[in-house]
């Protein structure tokens, strides 16, 4: 007579297993390849976006070509709210570039001398030469937006700067220099996301500063520099572009778009769509007007 079978066990080649052990190892099964899927598709989407910028990377050397030949120089701000995109932007901007003729400046917190000494000589002494590319990671700029904010300069010296860098970016663009000025924005949310992000991935909290944890409780303070700085420093020599960088790919490519208008090199490929994206990037007199719109409707910038 056959034992009946205890319905808490399943019986696999001879061998009696828990039936709830069975169930969890199911279910880990289960989660594992779900986690699985999710990360080869997303393995997939970022390959396909690298691949997506590829051609306009190819016209970003044939861009530093021109420059070479003709001897001109380029100068890229990246400005915009911490962790809205911008050092991913240059790593994508100079990934195939040809690494002599250009250089990344991320300068740090200014030393005693330099605090001493004409504000723009430490920037100055960082621009390039005929035939080169600098790429700022944060610029001059940083008088406008962040030292204010956090009180890392005085009001007067805030005024000073105020009422002479535009006459300072009019004099490098008439001396033949091309100026791209880049300001990234990020919504609020997005930006939080980001942070959240940093504080959980080993691999990215070393982003994470003092001044970035502050960077939220800051914001409304922030969007009002912001607008001070658009209103008054986007000029028709140096105007400034916004780019809207939720979408890090996005903004990524028509960054790309915006440096290669920027100049009348020789085109790789003459096909490629060189247009950016209206929702993507906006001139900094309109983001102006869209802000001042903000105030006389909501009685507040919305950013």
């Amino acid at each position: 007579m056959t034992e009946p079978q205890n319905p808490d066990f399943i019986t696999i080649d001879g061998q009696s297993i828990p039936l709830d052990q069975m169930l969890d190892e199911f279910r880990r099964l289960r989660t594992e390849g779900v986690r699985l899927k999710k990360k080869a598709r997303k393995a997939l989407v970022r390959r396909q976006r690298e691949q997506a910028l590829k051609p306009y990377q190819a016209e970003l050397i044939r861009l530093q070509d021109y420059l070479e030949e003709t001897s001109r120089r380029m100068i890229i701000l990246f400005e915009g709210r911490d962790a809205a995109g911008k050092g991913g932007t240059i790593r994508r901007v100079t990934r195939y570039m040809n690494e002599k003729h250009y250089r990344v400046v991320a300068l740090g917190k200014p030393t005693e001398e330099q605090r001493s000494q004409w504000y723009f000589q430490r920037y100055v002494r960082e621009f390039p030469t005929g035939g080169e590319m600098v790429l700022f990671d944060r610029s001059w700029y940083n008088r406008a937006m962040v030292e204010p904010v956090f009180g890392f300069c005085t009001k007067e010296e805030y005024k000073n700067f105020m009422r002479g860098v535009v006459g300072f970016e009019r004099d490098l663009v008439r001396q033949g220099t091309i100026l791209i000025k880049l300001y990234f924005s990020v919504t609020r949310e997005e930006q939080a996301r980001r942070f959240e992000r940093r504080k959980t991935d080993p691999l990215r909290q070393w982003k994470l500063s003092e001044v970035d944890l502050q960077a939220q409780e800051r914001w409304d303070e922030f969007t009002e520099m912001k607008y001070e700085m658009l209103r008054r420093t986007s000029t028709v020599n140096a105007p400034w572009t916004v780019v809207r960088s939720d979408d890090k790919h996005l903004a990524r490519l028509n960054v790309m778009k915006v440096i290669l208008n920027s100049a009348p090199y020789g085109r790789l490929d003459p096909t490629l769509n060189l247009a950016p994206d209206p929702a993507i990037v906006i001139p900094g007199a309109t983001e102006v007007e869209i802000m001042r719109q903000h105030l006389l409707e909501l009685g507040r910038f919305v950013d």
